[in-house]
């Protein structure tokens, strides 16, 4: 089947393209309100662009009214943010943090999870993800109702027993971050791994 995602076949973008290109990361993304709150909310449009400048990219989605999301609109006023990796302990959480709070609504509040300060952002991180991302904005691309929120990986916190400090690799058998699958609900474990060795 040929599809027209510009054309006939518009209003399905969204569902085809999000179960097509799959599993995607999901970035758990903190950012600071006007008033002091913490906001936390998961998206699935993200990933690594680059390694120099170490370069992340996540694309919060407008609210159905097309009013920006309170993480693209505190990236924007704060100029930073943090990027949290998702393991299965923390699934259901993320998942919960997802519900629709109105602005200045702290999602890690309610949820009773704990804060910790950041190294060189003012936005705090949480304290049980496997990695934390400090990222400051690079800039803010709008693409039709596309928001693409460009940051500069500044620091990385990684749980201990995740990295080994010799090589300064994650130990990949040991880590598992949930992945996202189709929409609406669908996600992925990651513990099933293979290598292939790349020819050189």
């Amino acid at each position: 089947m040929e599809l027209d995602l510009l054309g006939t076949h518009a209003d399905r973008a969204y569902p085809i393209l999000a179960g097509l290109v799959v599993p995607r990361p999901i970035a758990w993304v903190t950012t600071l309100h006007e008033n002091g709150s913490v906001n936390l909310a998961p998206f699935s449009f993200f990933n690594v662009f680059g390694d120099d400048p170490p370069l992340v990219i996540f694309a919060p989605g407008d609210r159905e009214d097309g009013t920006p999301k309170d993480s693209a609109r505190n990236a924007k006023r704060t100029g930073e943010f943090v990027v949290h990796l998702v393991d299965e302990a923390l699934a259901e959480v993320m998942n919960r943090t997802s519900a629709p709070h109105p602005p200045g609504v702290s999602e890690a509040e309610h949820e009773g999870l704990t804060l910790v300060p950041s190294s060189v952002v003012a936005v705090p991180r949480l304290a049980a993800a496997p990695a934390a991302l400090e990222c400051r904005v690079h800039s803010i691309q709008e693409i039709g109702t596309n928001r693409l929120v460009l940051g500069i990986v500044h620091r990385v916190h990684v749980r201990d027993e995740l990295i080994d400090p010799e090589k300064i690799r994650i130990i990949q058998e040991a880590y598992h971050p949930v992945g996202r699958m189709a929409v609406p609900d669908w996600y992925c474990r990651t513990g099933d791994l293979f290598e292939m060795t790349r020819p050189r």
